[in-house]
């Protein structure tokens, strides 16, 4: 008889002790990779009197001096600005190969939230030009190496499913002491046309 009582005494502690390791933790909090980024107080969508493309707004922004199509802005910073493979803060960050060899889009690094993230600001993301502030921007290259990124909707609230190439990050420092004026100036546009195809991004 005590050799029963026992054994169930055994069996009944561990019933109860696997009954504890199911118990919902309901403090759980999701690998970063699912969750999505904490939006800043600062983060939202403004309207200007006067309808903005990226170019103009990110050469006002940075003080980045350089003129023409969102596309050709690389090779006419080269010699004039820093180029970069990852975010600085200040930096302009090019979009591009998303719709032709001619298609671009520029953006201002505004913080670095982590290796994997970043806030930025632009203007005319959807070709209706509003300016963007403080919108997230996730690193999704397979190396971490700033090549490929997301784009958060603050419009939506919600990360774009859409992956853009990242050119590269320019400036904010000058690569050297030369004057950054162009004598080159061409009539400023995002890409040649706006974002149009920007409005699937989600």
């Amino acid at each position: 008889m005590v050799g029963s009582f026992l054994r169930f005494a055994v069996a009944a502690t561990f019933s109860c002790s696997l009954a504890a390791c199911a118990t919902p933790d309901y403090d759980y909090t999701p690998p970063a990779k699912h969750r999505v980024a904490a939006v800043t107080p600062h983060t939202g969508v403004s309207d200007p009197s006067k309808p903005l493309q990226c170019v103009p707004y990110a050469r006002a922004r940075t003080g980045v001096n350089i003129f023409g199509d969102a596309y050709t802005w690389w090779d006419r910073s080269s010699g004039k600005y820093e180029h970069r493979e990852k975010p600085q803060k200040n930096a302009v960050m090019m979009l591009t190969g998303y719709a032709g060899p001619n298609r671009a889009h520029l953006a201002v690094v505004s913080s670095i939230v982590s290796s994997r993230e970043i806030r930025i600001d632009h203007a005319n993301w959807f070709n209706d030009g509003a300016v963007y502030r403080d919108d997230p921007v996730r690193d999704v290259s397979p190396d971490n190496d700033w090549t490929m990124v997301r784009v958060y909707n603050i419009r939506s609230q919600s990360w774009g499913t859409r992956t853009y190439l990242v050119r590269g990050f320019i400036g904010p420092d000058a690569a050297s002491g030369r004057d950054d004026d162009d004598r080159n100036v061409r009539r400023d546009h995002d890409d040649n046309g706006g974002d149009s195809d920007l409005l699937s991004i989600n």
